[in-house]
Order: structure tokens, then sequence, then C-alpha cells
């Protein structure tokens, strides 16, 4: 089995990282990556979309960026204790006619003794935004350490 620091329970500080370490691999927008985080049997409830295992999430995912071009996201922890760490997101893509959106949502999560979360429940909605409201403009990849995270952007 293996281990995906940090582990819990969690603090502050391994909470944050542990939702840094998510908002940075899903921004690489590499579903396999991803999908190692989670565990074999991993839950997942992302808005009305119900799914389990590895396999569904790569799906799910492979799915979800090609409708969600030029995707960045930025995560913040909400509240944490124990193995669970609540988180608020949000996340700006562009579809294939070139409409712009800002997600917003909340994910509940669960982790197991290894690190690996075996939970994951994400409440989304969606807001058309202009292209001149964007707040995210960095390269996609990776968010850089100095830009604005959500409280700092006021979302």
């Amino acid at each position: 089995m293996s281990s995906r620091p940090p582990l819990p329970p969690f603090t502050a500080e391994t909470a944050a990282q542990k939702a840094r370490g998510a908002e940075d691999a899903w921004n690489t927008r590499d579903p396999e990556r991803v999908a190692l985080a989670y565990t074999e049997d991993s839950q997942w409830r992302n808005r009305a979309e119900f799914m389990r295992g590895r396999a569904e999430i790569i799906a799910f995912l492979k799915r979800k960026w090609t409708r969600e071009m030029d995707y960045r996201l930025i995560k913040e922890v909400w509240a944490f204790g124990g193995n669970h760490i609540a988180v608020r997101f949000a996340y700006e893509w562009r579809d294939d006619s070139g409409n712009w959106f800002r997600s917003y949502g909340n994910e509940n999560w669960e982790f197991d003794e290894n690190g690996l979360m075996r939970r994951r429940i994400a409440s989304i909605n969606d807001l058309p935004i202009a292209e001149a409201e964007r707040k995210y403009h960095w390269p996609l990849g990776r968010r850089p350490d100095d830009h604005p995270g959500l409280s700092d952007l006021g979302l």
C-alpha cells in the first residue's frame, strides 16, 4: 500500500499542504496522476454524478478536461479535523465556443491512514463570466506561489 503524506490526523499546516497538493495535481489536468491520490475504491459525488474507484475517476476527469478547457484552479482549506478536510475552491475555464466560466464549490474529503482520499463529496456551481472578468492568468499548470489565493482575490 502506498503512502501519500501528509497523513492524518491533520493540523492546520498539514491540511493546507494536502489542499495545495491536490490543487497542484488537478492543475496538471492529468487524470492518471490525479487518481493516484485516491484509494482504489474511492467514492465520489461530483455535482450529481456518483462514481467509485480509480477507473471511474480517470474516465470522469478525462471527460471533464475535454469539456473544461484552459482550466485553472485554486483551493483553500475551510475546516479540518482528524482524517477529514473541507475545502472551498474556484476554478476558471472556457468551453469549446469560447465562453468563460468561474465554478465555485466546496469539497468534503475523508482520508485513510495512508493519506489516500477514500471519499470526496463536491458541490459546484458555474457562473458565466466575461473574459475580462477572469482573475486567473498564470500559464497552464501549477499556480505560482506568489499568485493570490481565494481570500486574497475576494472569492
